[in-house]
């Protein structure tokens, strides 16, 4: 008997694209102490996470004059995602994950993101266990 191997049904962003004029903008391995989980342990102490963000951004049509304000900046991405993880706790990665998008998605040149978030000491004997979301304007 053989098993049937299902595909997703998801089409991945396909983050940077010249025929649409869509480019990639992206944040890896962003080490943060966070306060996450449901365990009462995980309440009292932070724990390191790992974000990673893919940023799918319309290119502006005016020249971008060099001038980091033309253009999705990440330090701007990663100094935003550091005020939500430094705001208060959350308890599911879920959750992190779904307001890191939702700040992405407000940038009206943003058209799609991508979101990892890693507890790198939640569980014994692994590197990390996460969750990873992709979220798409109408």
């Amino acid at each position: 008997m053989t098993k049937s191997i299902h595909k997703s049904n998801m089409t991945p962003i396909k983050y940077a694209d010249a025929t649409k004029s869509v480019r990639h903008v992206f944040v890896r391995d962003l080490l943060l102490e966070s306060s996450i989980g449901i365990y009462d342990h995980e309440k009292i102490r932070t724990q390191k996470i790992l974000v990673n963000v893919d940023l799918s951004v319309t290119e502006e049509t005016s020249p971008l004059k060099d001038d980091y304000e033309n253009v999705v900046c990440y330090e701007k991405v990663v100094k935003a995602i550091q005020n939500i993880v430094n705001s208060g706790h959350v308890e599911l990665v879920e959750t992190l994950a779904g307001k890191i998008a939702d700040m992405n998605l407000i940038d009206p040149r943003v058209i799609a993101v991508r979101v990892s978030v890693e507890k790198l000491e939640a569980i014994e004997n692994t590197k990390s266990v996460g969750v990873e979301i992709e979220r798409h304007k109408n």
